[in-house]
């Protein structure tokens, strides 16, 4: 069995924290490449990458901010310009569609209505609930973060491996349920030791290590205060460009 690669097409939080780019998450190792979350700068990744944009069948949502779920915007207008024709498949929260069709006429006046010679296909994630996405089986489990629908950690099913990632959320047991057992959990770490609605930080994290029943914990979405004490951190943490064998 080939091994499965996580690579971080970006690791940053919504503000780019220390240059780098928007969460995206590349998977390869199976029978087809997937993306766990596609921030607005994922295109631009992606080819700094070199990987093909249209490679991309399948991508799974945590939740619906901009630098999450952004990228798919510009991943659908390349792939009209670049004549795409297979298809894309997105699985993510309620109004995926209704939410990414209203930013792409915001940003692009028309272009939530213009021809499109690849099929794009919706799929809506339910709690706790597997859905067959491709090559993957995703199962979410709901978090603690507002963005205007509900938001998930991530149980992804690939290659044989079990990788969990927790979205942007608090601290809250359902991550406990998301990470046990996977062979690795990418999770979310904005803050250092200052607490916030909506998201973690650091101290929380050390803390709570215990209960994550997982073989391996990286750490992902890092502010600048946590960014400035990267020496003292006692866990692997995510770089963009970075490529994890699992």
């Amino acid at each position: 069995m080939a091994p499965v690669r996580l690579r971080f097409l970006g690791c940053g939080d919504a503000f780019s924290s220390g240059g780098r780019l928007q969460t995206c998450f590349h998977l390869e190792g199976a029978a087809e490449p997937m993306l766990v979350d596609c921030g607005a700068t994922a295109l631009a990744a992606l080819k700094r990458e070199r990987i093909d944009p249209g490679s991309i069948g399948w991508v799974a949502l945590s939740h619906l901010h901009g630098d999450h779920f952004g990228g798919l915007l510009w991943l659908i207008i390349d792939g009209r310009l670049t004549k795409r024709s297979r298809p894309l498949v997105v699985a993510g929260p309620p109004t995926t569609r209704e939410r990414l069709e209203q930013a792409s006429e915001g940003l692009y006046a028309g272009s939530s209505s213009a021809q499109t010679a690849f099929e794009i296909r919706y799929l809506e994630l339910a709690e706790r609930t597997p859905c067959k996405l491709g090559p993957a089986t995703v199962t979410p489990f709901e978090v603690v973060h507002r963005s205007g629908a509900p938001s998930f950690a991530l149980r992804v099913q690939y290659g044989g491996k079990v990788l969990a990632y927790s979205g942007d959320t608090e601290w809250t047991n359902s991550l406990i349920d998301a990470a046990r057992g996977a062979d690795l959990f990418v999770c979310e770490c904005n803050d250092f030791d200052q607490p916030q609605s909506g998201h973690l930080d650091y101290r929380t994290l050390a803390e709570k290590r215990s209960q994550l029943e997982c073989a391996r914990l990286v750490l992902t979405h890092m502010g600048d205060d946590v960014l400035a004490h990267l020496g003292e951190l006692e866990f692997e943490t995510a770089a963009d460009g970075l490529v994890l064998s699992v």
